[in-house]
């Protein structure tokens, strides 16, 4: 019992260094197609910002929601998607 304690401690202690980015987003922020995009060319750009800082593979502020759902379609259409492994019979 007090482990579990001292772990929910830790866990809240801890969770108090967590940011978040603030304000409104903007009307410009990169939404759904620039998160589809940015899915498509994520192992691309991985390899770049290797070798260069400036060069980031998700883009920050963005629109949220609808950009991370488009970054997660982008990359999903570029590895096959979770069912490429399976077998039919």
């Amino acid at each position: 019992m007090t482990a579990r304690l001292a772990a929910l401690g830790a866990l809240l202690v801890l969770s108090a260094c967590a940011t978040q980015s603030a304000g409104a987003v903007e009307p410009e922020s990169p939404g759904f197609l620039l998160g589809l995009l940015h899915g498509f060319i994520a192992p691309f750009t991985w390899l770049v910002s290797l070798f260069d800082a400036k060069v980031a593979i998700y883009a920050v502020p963005n629109n949220g929601g609808w950009y991370d759902f488009g970054f997660m379609l982008g990359i999903g259409a570029l590895t096959g998607g979770a069912g490429s492994r399976v077998k039919r019979r």
